[in-house]
């Protein structure tokens, strides 16, 4: 690859507020999934995620007069694109195959090793900077993390525990490398003009596993805003993603989506009670909940670490 990285813009808040409105988006996701999943299967609801995102960018960009960008791509950035494609599809594949094999809560909470690894890519490959207060927060996130895996091991039923393990841990890999390519690839192109490569490539690879026929089957009110929902959150989320990994750290962005099980498992505990048809209330432990505050701890002091250590200087924009 190229010496040269992407540095980011400097306009921090808005990458702050990017980051937290792609935490919201992935913390609710679940329950759109869980409904969803009632009347489609997994490869034909994740197909037509993709297959709408891909469509609306097409159709944004185009109407833009922005799809010119694409011209005199080179070869390496194509390379780029595939790899970053493949990312993202291995952490779909990897992280619904483990889920198989052990519970949701686990799955959501082993799936965290994506920010975390994107954190150290981060500092690794882009030289991004750390304070000792950033390391000491994405210590206790880990910390955090470790206490609320044993509180819900406990519980867990599995049939291959280690196994989904391994198959969640590999998809939170691959999504880090996809989200690393995706930034040094912004020095190339834009975030939409990524993504749409990424989502369309995406579409075609699933097709042959997809049976597009059950989008007809007579879908109620209900299940069609649940995959409505699942749609706008596509577009929407690795959208805002996208752009705050422009304007923000890669280290402090995986800082803020750490805290996303923790927004999952109130946004169940909310809804649970009053759509009782559709989610189950969520068995947490007293180590639990002292894994999920410590997270979210952690997350506050990798996230706002650097700045209170040694405020960043203005930027000319």
């Amino acid at each position: 690859m190229s010496s040269v990285r992407h540095q980011a813009s400097g306009r921090w808040q808005l990458g702050l507020a990017l980051a937290t409105l792609t935490c919201l988006f992935w913390a609710t996701l679940p329950v759109a999934l869980k409904v969803s999943l009632e009347v489609l299967d997994v490869a034909t609801l994740t197909w037509f995620r993709f297959l709408i995102a891909a469509l609306f960018t097409f159709a944004l960009l185009r109407y833009r007069g922005a799809l010119g960008q694409f011209a005199g791509l080179s070869g390496r950035h194509r390379g780029l694109l595939l790899f970053a494609a493949l990312g993202l599809i291995g952490n779909y594949v990897f992280y619904l195959w483990g889920l198989h094999f052990t519970t949701p809560s686990n799955a959501q909470l082993l799936i965290q090793a994506a920010p975390l690894l994107l954190a150290v890519g981060g500092i690794v490959w882009f030289r991004e900077s750390v304070s000792a207060l950033q390391l000491a927060g994405f210590g206790a996130i880990v910390l955090g993390l470790a206490a609320f895996f044993m509180d819900q091991q406990q519980r867990a039923i599995a049939l291959n525990y280690r196994l989904g393990a391994l198959l969640i841990l590999l998809g939170a890999a691959t999504w880090a490398v996809y989200a690393l390519l995706q930034k040094q690839l912004l020095m190339r192109l834009s975030s939409q003009h990524i993504m749409l490569v990424i989502y369309a490539m995406a579409a075609i690879l699933l097709l042959p596993f997809a049976s597009p026929t059950q989008l007809f089957l007579g879908i109620d009110r209900t299940h069609s805003l649940a995959i409505g929902y699942c749609v706008v959150n596509t577009i929407g989320a690795y959208g805002a993603f996208a752009e705050a990994l422009e304007h923000w750290d890669a280290a402090r962005v995986s800082a803020v989506l750490a805290m996303t099980p923790i927004l999952t498992m109130l946004c169940v505990a909310i809804l649970a009670p009053i759509f009782p048809t559709y989610l189950q209330p969520e068995r947490i432990g007293t180590w639990g909940f002292l894994g999920a505050l410590i997270v979210v701890l952690g997350s506050i002091a990798a996230s706002l670490g650097k700045r209170l250590s040694q405020p960043e200087p203005a930027r000319e924009l």
